[in-house]
């Protein structure tokens, strides 16, 4: 597998700008301590890392949506993946056909793309970098 290159740009509250650079074998755990550096250097709000009180109100769209955010942000995932932390979280039932359901909204509105492997639709959420590539792609057909 060749070397990938991942470049993150972080600006603080004072208008500092830091610029992280990896270069290598990229991983999930990999991924995710470059994202806790970035979150270290206030580069993204601290969030709430247990769905509780407040978050009650919510439909279970937005629930759904907060779990992906949360535990999915560079990683491909399959709606079981989320109906399983849905219930671990939030300690209340959802049926699977519901998750996808609401998987499938959400790449209609360009929230995640999708991908069939397998027998699997795997899902995967939309970054600024995806997105550009993905408009790219459109614009050169």
């Amino acid at each position: 597998m060749p070397a990938r290159k991942v470049r993150v740009e972080v600006f603080d509250g004072d208008g500092n700008r830091y610029t992280v650079t990896f270069q290598g074998h990229v991983t999930r755990d990999k991924a995710l301590r470059l994202l806790d550096i970035v979150e270290l250097l206030g580069g993204m709000p601290r969030a709430n890392s247990e769905l509780g009180q407040g978050y009650s109100e919510l439909s279970k769209f937005d629930k759904v949506c907060y779990i992906v955010k949360e535990n999915f942000p560079v990683v491909w995932f399959l709606s079981r993946d989320v109906q399983t932390l849905y219930e671990e979280k939030l300690k209340e039932p959802i049926s699977l056909s519901t998750v996808s359901t609401y998987l499938s909204r959400m790449a209609d509105r360009g929230f995640v793309i999708r991908n069939k492997m397998s027998q699997h639709l795997r899902y995967r959420m939309v970054t600024e970098i995806s997105r550009s590539t993905l408009s790219f792609m459109k614009d050169n057909k």
